[in-house]
């Protein structure tokens, strides 16, 4: 491969292993974030390729800065991973989570039309569109029935790259990807606190874990591996909307009782179930079907929950052996 990849959001948990997975693939990486001068880019540093990405100053809601961004990389991938990523954070700030997710796909959608790049575009969408999938697991041909702020603000930026790719024969398509973990997920995602509670409680630093529902069920995957399927979807020859998911369905309890089991704890002695913490409107069920994306992309899961959790483990492990924040 060759040319330049521009990632909005590098410095989130799957811009950092998409960077680094297109590097591998000879692409020069450009990455941007609100204010380059400022960010941290702790994910890329872990990664150990911060000096290989060249980093740029864009936000994706304002035009003037996307349209800035693209015609001076001249890219020829563009991969849109930015905006605010909480669910449970969307209920608080919906407006922006809104804003953020909407406006900053249909900026870098204009950009790419008015300037008339040969780019291949894709935008992240999420699980979180499809809402509970009670009759099965979610495939392509699945109805949206988004349950929060960040579930509706994804719908409707999926929509707007399907109108572009119809209406301006644009190469753009979106990747609808269940729930994927890594060491790079920020603490504020509940796998995290779950994992580094359990290391906490082992470690004698506290005694109880308060969480929320954990009936809830979920899709879990491997984010290096995600990132994989992200760039499968740029090299097909037509644009194509995927679902990527592992096809596994595990509760929260099984991921609480097996990240406590690490440490030999038994997690009912440990964990207080608190209601505040349960969100306004939850998913009760989310799991998809990636049938489609084995077919077409050659693409499978290969890391799932069990591993995850382990994988999650070790890495906090070595993360407090080393000092690291």
């Amino acid at each position: 491969m060759s040319g330049a990849a521009l990632i909005f959001g590098v410095s989130g948990q799957d811009g950092a292993y998409l960077a680094r997975l297109l590097l591998e693939r000879g692409f020069a990486v450009h990455g941007t974030s609100r204010d380059r001068e400022m960010a941290g880019f702790g994910n890329l540093t872990r990664l150990g390729i911060r000096e290989r990405v060249a980093l740029h100053s864009a936000v994706p809601s304002d035009f003037r800065s996307v349209l800035q961004v693209i015609s001076a990389v001249r890219p020829v991938r563009i991969f849109n991973l930015a905006a605010q990523s909480s669910v449970g954070l969307s209920f608080d700030q919906p407006v922006e989570t809104l804003d953020s997710i909407i406006g900053g796909t249909l900026n870098i959608l204009e950009a790419m039309r008015i300037l008339g790049l040969p780019a291949r575009f894709y935008n992240a969408s999420s699980s979180e569109c499809f809402g509970n999938t009670d009759d099965g697991p979610a495939d392509e041909q699945t109805p949206f029935r988004p349950r929060s702020p960040y579930g509706v603000g994804k719908a409707a930026a999926f929509w707007a790259v399907a109108n572009y790719r119809e209406s301006y024969d644009l190469f753009a398509c979106s990747g609808i990807l269940f729930n994927h973990e890594s060491p790079l997920r920020p603490a504020r995602f509940v796998t995290q606190k779950i994992v580094r509670g359990a290391a906490d409680i082992a470690e004698g630093k506290a005694s109880r874990l308060r969480l929320g529902a954990l009936e809830i069920a979920r899709d879990w995957g491997w984010a290096p591996e995600y990132v994989d399927a992200m760039a499968r979807m740029l090299d097909r020859d037509q644009p194509e909307d995927f679902v990527i998911a592992t096809g596994e369905l595990h509760t929260l309890e099984d991921f609480v009782d097996r990240a406590f089991a690490y440490f030999s704890l038994n997690w009912r002695d440990h964990v207080e179930i608190d209601p505040e913490l349960k969100r306004p409107s939850d998913i009760q069920v989310s799991v998809g079907n990636p049938a489609r994306a084995a077919r077409l992309l050659d693409w499978r899961a290969e890391t799932t929950m069990p591993a995850i959790v382990r994988n999650l483990l070790d890495a906090e492990m070595v993360r407090r052996r080393d000092g690291k924040d």
